[in-house]
């Protein structure tokens, strides 16, 4: 029953991240709104997980790596996202977004070796044929540049994803989690300053309801949708968590419809049920070994597979 509980919390929550954000931009600029998330709920991650291990040490090499995984997931990803979310719709934003698996599965094998299933390979043939479905630069109806922002966060957040196995990031989940975050919004709230967010923002002019998709953000985003996944890691199996993935944009879609008014054509919900298709055949995809030497990033495998041992 708790299993089921966090699962459906993540679920719902980070399935509904996408219409809070939406509330969030339309009077916080986009980067000041991820700034604000991040730099809040990245400093109270990072208190507590520091009060429940104490002994956990961070160096420089913590901190460096802390910058490269937050840059990737929160300045790049969220603040791509973000910005995106002023054009596009929160659904279409959310259905781009579920491309993360298939990045992670392209980028493994490109630059780390890992070999990728029959499934695995015809799961990105249907997920980026959605993908070029929705984007349409031939002038359908949703704004090429945020769809491409979006795809492009979800790329960044892969890459962030893949770097964090090996980075030399705190063992601490919640440690981790709050140092990535601390530094991804002090990231965020440079580039809102040089970006011309900060002058262009007015706290008299937020509405209540961005003021509310901000406050949904951070509390319910960043602590109770991370802290259930956080806690199914390491009680549920992962097969299971990862459905998630393919939840997410169909709860983000249904909430899109039923609270903010979003419209869907029929070449839009054909173009989602590819995406999400080839997220689940890539998620569920039986997982071959790396085969080190066999990608770009060589050098990364261990030494005994690398011919020097």
């Amino acid at each position: 029953m708790r299993v089921w509980a966090a699962l459906a919390i993540v679920y719902v929550v980070w399935g509904s991240t996408f219409a809070a954000i939406e509330l969030a931009v339309r009077t916080i600029p986009p980067f000041l709104v991820m700034s604000f998330r991040h730099l809040i709920a990245g400093a109270v991650l990072l208190a507590w997980g520091l009060a429940r291990a104490p002994r956990e040490r961070i160096g420089k090499p913590q901190i460096v790596a802390a910058f490269i995984f937050g840059g990737l997931l929160f300045l790049c990803s969220h603040g791509s996202l973000a910005w995106a979310q002023q054009r596009i719709p929160s659904g279409i934003a959310a259905l781009l977004v579920a491309t993360i698996p298939l990045w992670v599965a392209l980028l493994d094998r490109a630059f780390f070796g890992k070999r990728l299933s029959t499934r695995a390979i015809v799961g990105l043939a249907v997920g980026f044929g959605g993908v070029a479905l929705l984007v349409d630069p031939g002038g359908g109806t949703i704004d090429t540049l945020g769809a491409l922002a979006a795809v492009a966060g979800a790329g960044t957040w892969a890459a962030g994803s893949l770097y964090s196995r090996d980075a030399p990031l705190p063992e601490g989940p919640l440690v981790s989690a709050g140092l990535a975050s601390l530094a991804g919004g002090l990231m965020l709230a440079i580039v809102a300053l040089v970006s011309g967010d900060v002058s262009s923002f007015h706290p008299s002019q937020v509405s209540r309801e961005s003021l509310f998709g901000e406050l949904y953000l951070i509390v319910m985003g960043s602590f109770v949708g991370l802290t259930a996944y956080v806690w199914l890691l390491k009680n549920a199996p992962i097969s299971l968590v990862a459905t998630y993935a393919y939840v997410n944009p169909v709860v983000a879609v249904l909430i899109g419809w039923a609270f903010l008014d979003e419209v869907f054509s029929p070449s839009m919900i054909l173009a989602g049920a590819a995406i999400v298709t080839a997220v689940a055949m890539i998620v569920s995809a039986p997982t071959p070994r790396r085969e080190y030497g066999r990608g770009l990033l060589r050098r990364l495998g261990p030494v005994e597979d690398q011919g020097h041992g």
